[in-house]
């Protein structure tokens, strides 16, 4: 039997591709892997590319899944987000990073989607910035 907090996991990453499919997201991939580390669900809706990040915890939990998306899991992502936009030769679509922050409390399942969760712009005085277009 899985440790508790991977069949948590399992059930947010269940719950957070039913809300977006239920709000017309077309889930591409889910756990897919590349070197630079896992993106947790890839999908697309109106011709854009979304690498959804999802965080679950439960309820009572002094860190939120908001606290979890930390610079270094922003570079990750971004760094297999690219992996992700070289294999399947999309470089030229647009995209994003959502995060899908799950709470669980006593059974009950609640998704927040916050779209566009973070950008890889340097900000002021800063070079360049990640954009897949």
């Amino acid at each position: 039997m899985p440790a508790g907090h991977l069949t948590l996991g399992r059930r947010g990453e269940d719950a957070a591709a039913a809300h977006l499919a239920a709000r017309g997201y077309a889930v591409l991939a889910r756990n897919w892997r590349g070197r630079g580390g896992e993106l947790d669900i890839v999908c697309q809706r109106r011709g854009t590319v979304v690498f959804a990040e999802v965080k679950t915890r439960t309820a009572g939990q002094l860190a939120t899944p908001h606290d979890a998306l930390t610079p270094a899991k922003r570079r990750n992502l971004a760094r297999a987000a690219g992996e992700w936009l070289t294999a399947h030769d999309a470089w030229d679509r647009p995209c994003r990073f959502d995060l899908l922050a799950v709470v669980e409390d006593r059974g009950r399942v609640t998704v927040e989607h916050v779209q566009n969760a973070f950008d890889l712009s340097p900000g002021p005085g800063g070079e360049g910035g990640w954009q897949p277009w």
